[in-house]
Parts: C-alpha cells; sequence; structure tokens
C-alpha cells in the first residue's frame, strides 16, 4: 500500500510545482497579449485581472502524465489502458478553445459544440460509459450509443457546472481540489481494498487534478493574481468529468460483491458502495446545484439559461454579508461535507455514527451561513499579536472630532448632501444593474455563454 501511495504522491507534487511555476510567465504573457478584460457590473474583483491561467494547469497536466507513465508502480496504468492517452485528447482540445475563448471570445455555440466534440475524442479511444450500476436491479449494459450520449451529456454538464462557481476567486479550483481528494480516496480503495485494476486510471486522474489545482491556487486566492478562465475551468471540468466515467463505467460491479446469493440480492445490499458510482455528480453536488438553479431562475425571468447574472451561490454569500474570503471557505465547507461525508458513508454505512457527524457537521456549517457579520474579537492583551480585522476596538465617538485649533467642522451645504445622495443612488444603480442577455463574465461565467462584442464602459469601481 505504501508504495503506490509514493508514486501518487510524487506525481501530485509534480504536477502542482509545474502548475505553480508556469503560473508566473502566463501572467505575464497573459498581460502581454491583452487578456485583461474590462470591470463588468456582475464581476467581484476591483481591477482588472489577467486570465489564461489554464495554460499553466495544462502544463501541469502533461507534467503528472509523463512522470507517472516512468514511475514502476503507474506505468501499468499506460500499458494496460488507454484511457489516459483519451484524457489528454480530450484536455487539449477544450484547452485549445478555452485559450481562444479568453483571448478572442468565440461564439456560444463554438464553445458547446467543442465541449461536445472533445467528449466524443474521449469515446472514440474508449474512455466512454459501458455499464450502469443499479440498485436493487443489477448491473444494465448500455449499448454504444446510449454510451455515447450518456458519456457526452456528463462531460458537459460537468464542464458547466465547474464554470458556473468560478465566480470568486480560489472557489472553482478549492473545490474542485476538495472533490478530487474525496474521489482520490474513493478510487484507491476500490483499487487497492477490492484489487480491481480499472479503478487505477481514475484514481491517477483525480492525483493529477489535485495537483493542478494545489499548484494554481496561491495564485488565484483572494486578492488572486491571476484567473484560469475558461481554458483552466472547462480543463478541470473536464479532467473531474473523466474520472467520474473512469470509475462508473469502466470498473465492473460484479468484482464488489461481499455476500453471497443472486446479483440483484448483491447490489442491493451494497447500496452504500455504489453511491459514488452511480452518482458520481455528488462530488460536484455544490456546483450542479447552481447549475440548476440557475438555469431555471433564468428560465423563469424569460432569460437565456446561458446569461449572465447576479444570482449565483456565490453571489447570494455576499449579498447577505458575507465578506469575500469567508464566502469562498463557507462554499470549500459544503463542498467537503457533501463529497467526504458520501465516501465515507460508503464506507461505513452499517455504522450510525458517520451519519451523526455528518448532521452535525450541516447544522454547524448552517450556524455559519446565518451569522455573516460575525467577526471574533481577541482580547485587549492579544491586539498586537492578530491581524488588524480581528482587534478588540473601543466605543466609537459619538460625534466627529474637531479640528487641530479647536474649530468645529463646518456644517453640509444642503445641495452637497442631495448631491451626495444621488451620487450614492447612482453607485447603486450601476451595481444593480442587469447584465445584458448572453454577456458572460470574466471569473464566473457559463463556459457557453456568449460574451459581448462591446466592453462594458461601467466604473472599475463597480462590484460584481
Amino acid at each position: 500500500m505504501g508504495q503506490p501511495v509514493r508514486d501518487y504522491l510524487l506525481t501530485l507534487c509534480v504536477t502542482a510545482a509545474v502548475t505553480y511555476l508556469l503560473t508566473g510567465p502566463v501572467r505575464k504573457f497573459a498581460i502581454a497579449v491583452g487578456a485583461m478584460p474590462a470591470i463588468r457590473a456582475r464581476d467581484v474583483h476591483r481591477e482588472p485581472t489577467p486570465r489564461l491561467g489554464g495554460i499553466a494547469m495544462f502544463g501541469g497536466l502533461c507534467a503528472g502524465l509523463i512522470v507517472a507513465d516512468h514511475l514502476f508502480n503507474l506505468k501499468g496504468v499506460f500499458e494496460l489502458s488507454n484511457e489516459p492517452r483519451a484524457l489528454l485528447s480530450g484536455a487539449a482540445l477544450i484547452w485549445l478553445i478555452g485559450v481562444l475563448d479568453d483571448k478572442f471570445e468565440i461564439d456560444a455555440l463554438i464553445k458547446l459544440g467543442g465541449q461536445m466534440i472533445a467528449a466524443a475524442v474521449m469515446v472514440i479511444q474508449g474512455l466512454t460509459i459501458l455499464w450502469l450500476p443499479i440498485p436493487g436491479v443489477g448491473t444494465v449494459a448500455l449499448t454504444q450509443w446510449q454510451g455515447t450520449l450518456l458519456t457526452v451529456a456528463l462531460v458537459v454538464i460537468t464542464i458547466n457546472a465547474v464554470n458556473f462557481v468560478d465566480g470568486l476567486d480560489g472557489l472553482a479550483a478549492g473545490m474542485v481540489c476538495i472533490a478530487s481528494a474525496a474521489f482520490f480516496l474513493y478510487a484507491y480503495r476500490l483499487w487497492m481494498g477490492y484489487g480491481i485494476e480499472a479503478a487505477a486510471p481514475a484514481t491517477l486522474f483525480a492525483a493529477i487534478l489535485m495537483g493542478m489545482c494545489l499548484g494554481f491556487l496561491p495564485h488565484n486566492m483572494h486578492p488572486a493574481r491571476i484567473f484560469m478562465g475558461d481554458s483552466g475551468s472547462m480543463l478541470i471540468g473536464l479532467v473531474l468529468a473523466a474520472g467520474a466515467i473512469s470509475i462508473t463505467g469502466q470498473v465492473d460491479p460484479d468484482l464488489m460483491k461481499l455476500f453471497e446469493g443472486s446479483e440483484r440480492e448483491a447490489t442491493h445490499a451494497l447500496l452504500p458502495v455504489f453511491i459514488p458510482l452511480v452518482l458520481p455528480l455528488t462530488i460536484i453536488a455544490i456546483p450542479a446545484a447552481d447549475l440548476v438553479l440557475a438555469i431555471v431562475r433564468r428560465t423563469w425571468n424569460g432569460q437565456s439559461p446561458f446569461a449572465a447574472d447576479r444570482g449565483h451561490l456565490h453571489h447570494r454569500l455576499l449579498e447577505i454579508g458575507h465578506s469575500h474570503s469567508r464566502a469562498v471557505l463557507i462554499m470549500y465547507f459544503w463542498s467537503a461535507l457533501i463529497a467526504f461525508g458520501a465516501v465515507g458513508y460508503s464506507v461505513h454505512s452499517a455504522s450510525s455514527w458517520i451519519v451523526f457527524v455528518i448532521i452535525a457537521a450541516s447544522a454547524v456549517g448552517l450556524v455559519l451561513l446565518l451569522m455573516p457579520r460575525f467577526t471574533p474579537r481577541a482580547p485587549h492583551w492579544a491586539n498586537r499579536f492578530v491581524p488588524p480585522r480581528y482587534r478588540h476596538r473601543g466605543a466609537e465617538p459619538e460625534s466627529a472630532p474637531s479640528s487641530s485649533y479647536g474649530e468645529k467642522p463646518a456644517p453640509v451645504a444642503a445641495g452637497a448632501q442631495q448631491g451626495a445622495s444621488d451620487a450614492s443612488v447612482g453607485e447603486e444603480a450601476v451595481e444593480r444593474a442587469p447584465v445584458a442577455v448572453g454577456v458572460s463574465g470574466v471569473n464566473g461565467a457559463t463556459a457557453i455563454g456568449a460574451r459581448s462584442r462591446f466592453p462594458d464602459r461601467r466604473s472599475i469601481d463597480s462590484s460584481r
């Protein structure tokens, strides 16, 4: 057990190091080529920030695959399976489309077609869903067309679900990293615990995906120095989908039987074990929920499902009073709770304590969600040891202090007050201005949403 773990850890570290080292030069390249879009009303960031971070992440992906191909315990994945090559082919295509979109803002239908073609390329090379394990029924074999359609649908949904949550600094990379970590534990358990060699490619994909996200996060945390753009969000979405497809459609559930009897009885008895298999989208439950809610909300309002707006989950966290960093951490918490909760229940389904832990953690999450303005204060003696925002502050003076010469502040004219009021109303109108249909954001747009050909000329002080 120790040797494969070291190989996976080495692959993860190399992927993270290459991604981290490439991100700095990629940022300079993005600035040089002008991949720095103007600030729009729905954007959270206040300064133009370069994107094209997906170039560095794709470099980390290639480095991770090359290293794994030369490791003794992992090179068998490349010899016995064509899935790593299928992943690289599909990832290269979707990455190229993302780079072009980050620079030239290609049409929505072209991006949607590119996502479908990338999924079809993986299907042609063998990365497809062959059967589905259905509890109470057994293993249901799929025809070639059924498997192809289901694979393409899963890839497109996952890519856009990940892209939908890419709206705050470090949010998408962190959530995908958490989901891939939980997925790695589950896939590794299938491989080493049950001896299922078909789970090895999915385990490798999860390790490389963790390295890509960890290497990019230091540059993308608030305040972000670079955005991953569509080239990065679509790339990590495709890698995440490839792992789910591999573990769902390639692993034979009959190899996991723990009970004697018919296949129907064994499948029903292993219901908790099948949770990540039957429902691979549990690892991206938060992005998938945001995707569904966004489509319903926009359709209900008579807008295009791909129109940008400020109704995403992370936008709502900011509106109720959470800071940028706290909103990201809350999304991290719920993503980890769902992903690791599903994996933990699949391992210890007979233990009731795992259910109580999930319920207790959910209660803690709800408390944090409902206390947006709570900021802990350190005691007086610890003020010099903590950041300024956590220091204890005394009572604020009720009146403004006088000038250094003892003069009272001059009263503000009524006209000036009215002008300031009008200015504040105008700023609020800019912040709440609706976004035109078909305009996608920089760091939080749908991967198949079109962008306006004419950049928004609003002030850079407007918030997303």
